[in-house]
């Protein structure tokens, strides 16, 4: 393998790396905000798919 496809791997691996931890401090912060200004019952349950569909649906009226 050339020196630059290595570089071009190294800079794909590491931008997954920052979206994935991105992703992760996104979720970190919507269970801790729904926690202590939430609800606060079980601070999972924003991550579900059920739950995002309640807050469109009350932002939208729909």
């Amino acid at each position: 393998m050339s020196s630059g496809w290595r570089y071009v791997r190294n800079q794909i691996a590491f931008i997954l790396f920052v979206a994935l931890l991105c992703l992760g401090c996104l979720a970190l912060g919507l269970m801790l905000g729904y926690g202590f200004f939430g609800e606060g019952k079980d601070v999972v349950s924003i991550l579900s798919l059920d739950k995002w569909q309640t807050i469109i649906e009350k932002f939208t009226g729909k």
